[in-house]
């Protein structure tokens, strides 16, 4: 669209009947209090947050418990059965001994990444639900007109001129 055709259909807009309903407004609520938002507050609720990295902590306690191969049925030195039995067949002469270890070794990796993950998922939801939550309360403290009620919309777009 070129500049010319669009100071046209800008000018043509303003010379309409001012009778019409639908109109763009900018910077203003509609006289009849419509518009989008509802009331005009901003409102975050967390309540997910806080499911979510309850679920990470409940996922770690699971497969802390469930998937430690190596540990599992440890002796007095702490060698888990399976690297118990890896060593028994090396010790007898099968390479499917070393392959056992590997595995052991590989599955032990991924289950301390997985751990990793959910506590670190737990944690960052931890720390952001209660940071919003800061937020939430400093800024409620700020926003307050002199009788205690919240600051009209038409006074906090002054803060933005």
């Amino acid at each position: 669209m070129a500049w010319d055709e669009w100071e046209q259909l800008k000018a043509e807009a303003a010379q309409r009947p001012s009778d019409r309903t639908a109109h763009t407004r900018l910077n203003q609520v509609a006289p009849d209090g419509g518009g989008g938002g509802g009331g005009g507050d901003l409102v975050v609720h967390q309540d997910d947050l806080g499911v979510v990295g309850h679920d990470a902590h409940l996922l770690y306690d699971e497969v802390k418990g469930c998937a430690d191969i190596a540990g599992a049925g440890a002796d007095k030195s702490g060698n888990g059965s399976t690297a118990q039995a890896a060593a028994s067949l090396k010790s007898h002469g099968f390479q499917l001994g070393g392959a056992l270890n590997t595995t052991v070794d590989v599955w032990s990796s991924q289950v301390k990444s997985v751990l990793q993950a959910c506590a670190h998922i737990s944690d960052h939801l931890d720390y952001t639900k209660r940071l919003h939550a800061e937020d939430d309360a400093r800024i409620g403290t700020v926003l307050r007109g002199g009788d205690g009620g919240a600051v009209p919309v038409s006074q906090l777009d002054e803060y933005f001129k």
